[in-house]
C-alpha cells in the first residue's frame, strides 16, 4: 500500500521529498527512504537528495513493477474473470503484463494447456499439476520479461489455439489494439491469428488509449473483459463495433 501511495504521488507532482511522504504515509523517514530504494530497483523511480523523482513520461510504457501496483485489485478481478471464460482442456495462449498475470494465478487450480508469452507466468504456473506448459522461443526483455523476436512468432505457425488471452496497452474504437513495444507487436499479432478466439484483458484505463505500436483491429478480438469503472461511452463504442465487452 505504501509502495502504491509514493507512484500515485510521484505521478501527480515530481519530485517529491522524503519528509512529506513520512507524513503523507504515517511513517518514519526511514522507512520511506526503504521503500524508496526498493521502487528504485523495480526501475519506476530515481532517488534524489532528499526524495524521489519520477523516470517515466506519461507516454511511455511503464515500469512493470510500477504497473503491478496500479489497480491491483481491479486487475484481480479481471484475471479471475477471464479465466472462467476458459474451459478446462483450453489450448491457451497467455500474454505477459500485469493483468495477464493475474489471470495465471487464477488458473493455478486448472487443467489446460497454456503457452505464456512470458516469463513470470511461467514462474507462477510451472508447479501446478493440471497444467502443462509450452514455451515459445524468443529474446527475453529485460524488465517485461516478455520473449520476443525472430523465434518467437514461427512458434505458433504450426500450432492453433483454443484461446489467446491478450493483454493490450490500449483498446479504442477507431485505433483497435495497440501496445508500447513495437516488437511485441508482431508477437501478439501472429498469437492472435493461431487463436479461435482472443480474450483481451484491460483495466478501465487501457480503454480509449492509443499506444504506438498497432496490433489488430478490433474486428481481431472478441471479448474484452474490464472492470466496472470503464468509460460507459467507450464500451458503448466497443460494443458498437461488434466486441463482447465484460465489466466485472
Amino acid at each position: 500500500m505504501r509502495h502504491r501511495t509514493i507512484v500515485e504521488a510521484l505521478r501527480q507532482r515530481s519530485p517529491v521529498l522524503v519528509g512529506e511522504l513520512a507524513v503523507a504515509l504515517g511513517c518514519s523517514e526511514m522507512t520511506v527512504r526503504r521503500d524508496l530504494e526498493s521502487l528504485e530497483r523495480s526501475g519506476g523511480l530515481r532517488r534524489v537528495h532528499g526524495g524521489a523523482a519520477s523516470v517515466f513520461l506519461s507516454a511511455e510504457e511503464t515500469p512493470y513493477g510500477i504497473r503491478a501496483l496500479e489497480s491491483h485489485e481491479a486487475k484481480a478481478t479481471i484475471g479471475a474473470a477471464a479465466a472462467s471464460l476458459l474451459a478446462d482442456g483450453e489450448t491457451v495462449i497467455l500474454d505477459g503484463g500485469t493483468t495477464a498475470m493475474e489471470v495465471a494465478r487464477a488458473l493455478r487450480n486448472r487443467r489446460m494447456t497454456v503457452m505464456p508469452l512470458a516469463l513470470r507466468p511461467v514462474f507462477e504456473l510451472h508447479e501446478c499439476p493440471g497444467i502443462k506448459l509450452l514455451l515459445p522461443g524468443g529474446e527475453v526483455r529485460p524488465g517485461e520479461l516478455s520473449l520476443t523476436g525472430s523465434l518467437t512468432e514461427p512458434s505458433f505457425s504450426q500450432l492453433r489455439f483454443d484461446t489467446c488471452v491478450m493483454g493490450p496497452c490500449g483498446i479504442d474504437a477507431k485505433a483497435g489494439i495497440t501496445t508500447h513495444l513495437l516488437a511485441e507487436t508482431a508477437v501478439k499479432r501472429a498469437a492472435a491469428r493461431a487463436s479461435q478466439r482472443v480474450v483481451a484483458v484491460a483495466d478501465s484505463s487501457k480503454l480509449g488509449r492509443v499506444a504506438f505500436g498497432h496490433v489488430c483491429e478490433l474486428d481481431d478480438i472478441d471479448v474484452v473483459v474490464t472492470d466496472a469503472e470503464a468509460d460507459q461511452q467507450i464500451v458503448d463504442e466497443l460494443r458498437a463495433a461488434g466486441v463482447d465487452v465484460c465489466c466485472v
